[in-house]
């Protein structure tokens, strides 16, 4: 047969909850509330602890559950005190017999702000909101690409029996062959950059973001173009 084990915590708390609860019973019933409003005054006071209390230990900013946990805790000790035999009952003064009064609208009010409060508070959402498109965009890794050059065709000599053999022609630049993926990364940045800045990303800029030679960064913003 199981015993019943008698937690000494628990019979200390049971024992200052009804004192307490008797003394704000005597005190709301010295300042005008008979009958069942006078007991309804230490339900007020300890529920408003009770929410204070938790509201606390959930929610990260707890500066207003605090204020209120003051607010309630004030409540229950003036009672006490004031029961003690430094206030006489029988002639309460008029500002005590107003808070007593005015008590139940300033527990509801403290009841609801700390059941419908936000478990975060506005401004950090807001802040985070603001922050998030100020972030600097990430940079791209550039892949690992293998450039292949062709190679630059012999110019032709002109015939060694002409007279006059003019001007030897320059050939023209072939220009460099475009991997597909480099070229489908460099448009990437063309578009980043100049949604960055407005304007349209030139050769130099390209050949720095990807590290390749100039003329195939000339080409790549010739095709670009």
């Amino acid at each position: 047969m199981s015993r019943i084990r008698i937690d000494a915590v628990l019979v200390q708390a049971v024992i200052a909850g009804a004192l307490s609860f008797a003394h704000l019973h005597d005190l709301a019933e010295a300042a005008g509330q008979d009958g069942w409003k006078a007991w309804a005054y230490p339900v007020s006071v300890d529920l408003l602890l009770v929410a204070a209390w938790r509201r606390m230990r959930t929610a990260a900013d707890n500066r207003a559950a605090w204020a209120w946990f003051i607010i309630a805790l004030a409540a229950s000790l003036g009672a006490n005190v004031a029961t003690a035999g430094l206030l006489d009952l029988d002639e309460v003064p008029a500002w005590l017999r107003i808070l007593v009064a005015g008590w139940p609208a300033l527990a509801f009010l403290g009841g609801t702000l700390l059941v419908h409060a936000p478990a975060t508070a506005p401004g950090e959402a807001d802040s985070a909101s603001v922050a998030a498109p100020l972030a600097a965009p990430a940079a791209e890794p550039v892949p690992d690409v293998t450039v292949e050059r062709a190679p630059d065709p012999a110019p032709e000599l002109p015939p060694a029996s002409a007279a006059d053999p003019g001007p030897v022609p320059v050939p023209a630049p072939v220009p460099a062959a475009v991997p597909p993926a480099l070229l489908d990364h460099a448009r990437k940045l063309a578009d980043s950059h100049q949604a960055t800045t407005g304007a349209r990303i030139d050769a130099a800029t390209l050949r720095a973001r990807l590290g390749v030679p100039a003329p195939l960064a000339d080409a790549i913003t010739a095709q670009l173009a």
